[in-house]
């Protein structure tokens, strides 16, 4: 019998469910190098290679038989060939563009365990897709705002969020589309650098974000009284600012966010928050030009930046703080535990602080391989992100069951009894 690769989900997954990998039709305790390839939209290549020795039987399955050392990761990690993806070109991010097309996976089986490939023995191909079934997008061009909403199949109304990305700018929909797959009405929406938004992060008017918030609870498929917030980097401190300010915010969650104003003033109304001073003298710069910039914000305690600390205690809604304890964008432990300690200090519920070890700031859906260090557009050179590799995709894993969670039991209550692993 020639080698095949036998993939469950046999033909197209959605990208942050578990793929179960195996060959079969190997010889006897065989030697083999398995390796992953996808391009992104751009066409920019991403790889994983890892050694495998097949059973006495000639089979191979990746969920009982551990990768040995010398490709990209080692020991049992069945979803190794996927979050150890790294790109050819280096500072490189693996995002997806257009959610309505799946990524395509190649996976290829070669003789031996060489540093280049052995003789080709077997190939397959699947997709990775990010649309369930029924899910629907609609682009939003109402009034201002300029985003996207997903809708999950059926008549809702549905527990609704507002995702917002960071100093990447433009529309990431990625997220907010995985999310709708549970159940979940999501508006991704742009703040800058997309369309007729400015091309610029210079000051944010929370009266752009106040029109978003009206429209989701005006809809009639999204169910009310209150809607949810979820945010990454320069997005959580958006979304702090919008629970502290902005009525109908039930739930707020934050991905390595801030509880200080950063990057941009913030303007609502006649009240001004200015952003968090930065010292550049304080980045790091490797040998090989990577930026550290863990330590080039001012600390919001102290004068003149206390001004930046944003009054989360005016909120009326509960929070959630994922925390990678190796961000190296900026210190996210402590902005999560000071927010913590200031909600307390004003008699407001405490909230909820999931810290995760080994994970870095990026903390995306399940299975989008760890970003090391890229281009950072505000600095104009790469930048490290922290994280480890392993550490950071269980990470990845938790943190999505437990935000979707935290929505379930706020915005429906009901509980679904999901607990921290880590």
């Amino acid at each position: 019998m020639a080698p095949s690769i036998r993939l469950s989900p046999a033909a197209r997954s959605l990208f942050d469910e578990p793929l179960a990998i195996a060959v079969q039709g190997l010889g006897p305790r065989q030697q083999v190098t398995l390796r992953t390839s996808l391009r992104d939209e751009t066409g920019q290549l991403f790889q994983a290679s890892a050694h495998y020795q097949a059973g006495d039987d000639g089979e191979l399955d990746l969920a009982r038989c551990p990768a040995l050392p010398g490709g990209s990761f080692s020991g049992l990690e069945p979803m190794g060939l996927l979050w150890a993806l790294q790109p050819q070109k280096p500072f490189w991010r693996l995002v997806k563009r257009d959610v309505q097309s799946p990524f395509l996976l190649q996976l290829e089986v070669f003789e031996g365990h060489g540093e280049r490939p052995g003789r080709l023995l077997a190939q397959a191909q699947h997709e990775r897709a990010f649309l369930r079934d029924g899910v629907r997008r609609v682009p939003v061009r109402e009034g201002r705002i300029r985003a996207t909403l997903f809708l999950p199949p059926g008549n809702g109304p549905f527990p609704g969020i507002i995702d917002l990305y960071g100093t990447g700018g433009g529309l990431p929909e990625y997220r907010a589309c995985l999310l709708a797959n549970y159940g979940f009405a999501v508006l991704a929406l742009a703040f800058y650098s997309y369309e007729d938004l400015p091309k610029e992060m210079k000051e944010f008017h929370l009266e752009y974000f106040e029109e978003a918030v009206n429209y989701m609870l005006q809809h009639t498929q999204v169910k009310g009284p209150g809607i949810g917030l979820l945010g990454h980097s320069k997005g959580g401190d958006l979304c702090v600012s919008m629970a502290s300010f902005l009525k109908g915010i039930t739930a707020t969650a934050l991905i390595n966010g801030s509880v200080a104003n950063v990057g941009a003033v913030l303007r609502y109304k006649d009240i001004t928050i200015p952003p968090l001073g930065v010292n550049r003298k304080r980045i790091k710069v490797s040998k090989s030009g990577i930026a550290d910039i863990i330590d080039a914000l001012n600390n919001p305690l102290e004068e003149p930046d206390q001004q930046s600390f944003i009054p989360l205690e005016k909120a009326k809604c509960c929070f959630l703080f994922i925390v990678g304890q190796d961000d190296h964008n900026w210190k996210s432990e402590f902005f999560a535990v000071e927010g913590s300690k200031r909600l307390q200090a004003h008699r407001k519920e405490k909230p909820e602080i999931i810290c995760y070890p080994g994970a870095g700031h990026y903390i995306e859906p399940p299975f989008f391989p760890m970003c090391a260090a890229s281009m950072h557009l505000l600095l104009g050179k790469p930048v490290m992100w922290g994280g480890e590799p392993k550490a950071h995709c269980k990470a990845q894993i938790d943190a999505w069951q437990q935000i979707q969670a935290f929505f379930r039991k706020h915005l429906t209550g009901t509980q679904s009894g999901t607990s921290s692993k880590l």
